[in-house]
Order: C-alpha cells, then structure tokens, then sequence
C-alpha cells in the first residue's frame, strides 16, 4: 500500500524481455534506503516485487498481464520513472490511500495553464467512470491528485509547482500515456450501495444500476 507522494524520479537502465515477461532495472538513490528483496515498490503506479538490490539500482520481474495493463510494457532505456517505497505502519498519510493496481493506462487530451497551477484533462474509460468525483481522489503514475472535474468522458487535474517539478508529470504533454488508479474507497462505496439495490429482471438474474439519485439517496452526494 502507499500514499501517493513520490519520493524520487528513478530512471530505467533496461527492460530485459524474457519469453514470460520482463524484468526490469531502475537507477535510484533515496528508494534503495531499507529496500529489501521481496519488498514491494510503486513504479510509476504499478506495484511491483523488488527481486534484487544493488549500488545505484533495483530491479523487478514483470509478469504479462503488467507489460499489457499499465505503461510498464512501453518503457525505454533513460525513461523517467515515479517511486514511492510502500507506506510503514505509522507513517504520516499524505496523500491517499493507493494500492497500485493500475485501473486503466490514460491518454492526456488537454493541457493548460492556470495561475500557478498546470492543469491536465485526461481521457476517462468508462470501467473507471463510477469511480473518479470532482474533489475525489486518483492516482496518476503513482501520484496523489485530487479531480477538479469530471464528465462522462475526461478528467481534470490539477498540477501545483512542486508536483511539476518532482515527478515525471513535468513533461506531460497532449498525448502522454498514464497509468491510472481510481480511489479504492470510492470502489467499495460503489460496491455497497449496489449491491444494496438489487432487482430481479424478467429471468431472475440479479440486476444492478447506480445512479446519483441512489448515491444521494444513501447520503453520499
């Protein structure tokens, strides 16, 4: 589990492909503090199991189902890389709670700027949609961002100076792919009130629908 704040910006020494998946080597300093074999470790939002350790570097084993669902798949020598080591019974909670199961990879489709904020709208898939709220949290690339808004087919963050200038973020621009994790507490809120509105339909398989009249009815929004 993690918070969301990224701790370093590694770079990518090398995907190594291998006929079941990858492995791949990240150059780092502040992360490799207490890093462990067998620990887990956010990479650019994509939890992962650190396999070895070294001076300058880590390294992790990807299987199929990660080089296909998140950015890991497309990732170069020189790359820059989010990480964050996962979060320690008693450490302060920043940002939010993430778990870094990477929901969908996002297409940037705008990005503007706004006083001292840079704000960046972002492609919403549908399997997502009833998940991200404006002023809700998600995870972008393993970093904590509230929604500023939200329609039926984007999503709008913002980025403040700090965020730009210490993360990958930095050089997001109208097509960078992301990898996105919408918050898990909105899932199971999600979760609970459909499954609390159940019908039957006409050959008796349970059906279920949510609606903002639903939510509101249940106090949610």
């Amino acid at each position: 589990m993690f918070t969301g704040l990224v701790e370093e910006v590694g770079v990518v020494r090398r995907l190594e492909r291998t006929g079941g998946g990858a492995r791949l080597v990240v150059g780092a300093e502040t992360v490799l503090e207490g890093l462990r074999m067998g620990d887990s470790i956010s990479v650019s939002g994509t939890c992962l199991t650190v396999v070895a350790t070294r001076r300058g570097e880590f390294a992790v084993e990807c299987m199929p189902e990660t080089l296909s669902r998140t950015t890991i798949g497309s990732m170069y020598q020189g790359g820059e890389v989010n990480l964050e080591r996962s979060l320690a019974w008693g450490d302060r909670m920043g940002g939010h709670l993430v778990m870094g199961h990477v929901d969908a990879v996002v297409a940037a489709s705008n990005v503007s700027r706004r006083g001292i904020a840079l704000e960046v709208t972002f492609s919403l898939p549908e399997s997502v949609r009833a998940f991200v709220a404006a002023k809700g949290s998600v995870a972008v690339d393993g970093v904590s961002l509230t929604v500023i808004e939200v329609d039926d087919k984007t999503f709008t963050v913002g980025l403040i100076p700090h965020t730009v200038a210490n993360t990958t973020l930095r050089s997001v621009k109208r097509g960078t792919q992301v990898n996105l994790e919408a918050d898990i507490i909105a899932r199971y809120v999600y979760q609970a009130v459909r499954g609390s509105h159940r019908d039957d339909d006409a050959s008796g398989e349970p059906t279920a629908g949510l609606t903002e009249e639903l939510l509101r009815d249940k106090g949610f929004v």
